[in-house]
């Protein structure tokens, strides 16, 4: 059976906590680690009671990472990282005041946070048993926005977008993100275990600097937050002369990591064929342009081709 199961919605309620405990257990079983179910349970008690506390809805928890080094995810609407938790002693021992990032840090073996444009995603990978102290330091990441600047306009190579997918460019959107992300954190983690993660990792965090510093996204920016008001836009990009190149290489590793996804190594959901679809015309359009080609519109034929292939 597949190792991908999609993040489930938590509405607040006395038995939120209680859910999310039963589906982590239930799903390390199901990938044969029982052994980390006693953590995994306390770390995301922890975690979704801050987050109902704390954050904002909606409140979702997922699993990731593979089934050597699964990891919990909660995320919310909030894009405050989460707060340090509050040493109060009381005699010789700590009060249990503001102390579930310590117990989390407890049951974990790595733990950390995500704040991406969407909202947080604060997350553990349990241990096999709790550690004695809350010595563990956490990854806190917080991605740099997309901020499209003039400084590379004079030098830069103008690419044009001709009937880009609204909806499409969204969704390809989020997936890039969250494979970026997931791949970020096993060549942080497991970088020895995962000599792919780290490789494919490089070339997204090159593609990703390289775009943030064109000029001409607002089009693209609006998309993202859902303010086009056409299903199709042109937009046209001026980036920095080596980005057709590093596209060329975004193709080749994302193809990579389409296959280490269906290999069931990461509990993540592959490309869709539409995703991918788009994927290949999107990034094919700065390695066209780069080398003198006129910009080719999308179109659905793009689309039927892919999923013909995707059938064989």
């Amino acid at each position: 059976m597949p190792l991908s199961q999609p993040a489930i919605h938590l509405d607040p309620g006395p038995g939120c906590v209680k859910q999310a405990r039963l589906w982590v257990g239930e799903s390390l079983r199901t990938l044969g680690r029982a052994e980390l179910v006693e953590t995994a349970e306390l770390g995301v008690s922890e975690l979704v009671a801050n987050a109902l506390l704390h954050a904002r809805a909606p409140v979702r928890l997922r699993m990731r990472g593979t089934r050597e080094h699964p990891r919990v995810e909660v995320l919310d609407g909030s894009l405050q990282p989460p707060a340090s938790p509050v040493r109060v002693a009381e005699g010789d021992h700590l009060t249990t005041i503001g102390r579930g990032l310590e117990i989390v840090a407890m049951a974990a073996t790595a733990w950390g946070a995500e704040i991406e444009r969407q909202g947080k995603v604060v997350w553990f990978e349990p241990a096999p048993s709790m550690a004695e102290e809350p010595s563990l330091p956490g990854d806190i990441f917080e991605a740099e926005p997309f901020v499209a600047t003039a400084a590379e306009v004079h030098e830069g190579l103008p690419v044009r977008f001709q009937d880009l997918p609204v909806d499409l460019y969204a969704a390809t959107y989020v997936h890039h993100q969250e494979l970026r992300r997931e791949l970020r954190l096993l060549a942080l983690a497991h970088g020895d275990s995962y000599p792919i993660a780290s490789s494919i990792s490089r070339v997204f965090h090159s593609f990703d600097d390289q775009l943030r510093r064109s000029g001409g996204a607002d089009a693209l920016d609006a998309a993202l937050e859902g303010e086009a008001e056409t299903k199709t836009i042109d937009a046209t990009l001026v980036v920095p002369p080596t980005l057709p190149h590093t596209a060329s290489r975004m193709i080749d590793m994302l193809e990579l990591a389409d296959t280490f996804c269906r290999s069931e190594r990461l509990l993540s959901l592959a490309t869709s064929p539409e995703q991918r679809a788009f994927r290949r015309w999107y990034l094919g359009e700065f390695v066209r342009q780069g080398d003198g080609e006129s910009p080719l519109p999308w179109s659905d034929e793009l689309l039927a081709l892919e999923r013909d292939e995707s059938a064989e």
